[in-house]
């Protein structure tokens, strides 16, 4: 995937504010407080809380 560094440190979870990372297959960005998974579409970031698969 081709998330700018940048980009991922200024973005947070919209559910609970926490930090997101890059999962290892770079499908998905993950919250590090509350779990959520949210997916990564051509590079593009979908902070959905919708579209986010649970713990």
């Amino acid at each position: 995937m081709a998330i700018d560094p940048a980009l991922l440190e200024i973005i947070v979870c919209p559910a609970d504010h926490g930090d997101l990372t890059l999962a290892a297959d770079g499908g998905e960005l993950v919250c590090g407080s509350c779990g959520l998974a949210y997916p990564v579409r051509d590079d593009i970031p979908v902070l959905l809380v919708d579209e986010a698969r649970k713990p």
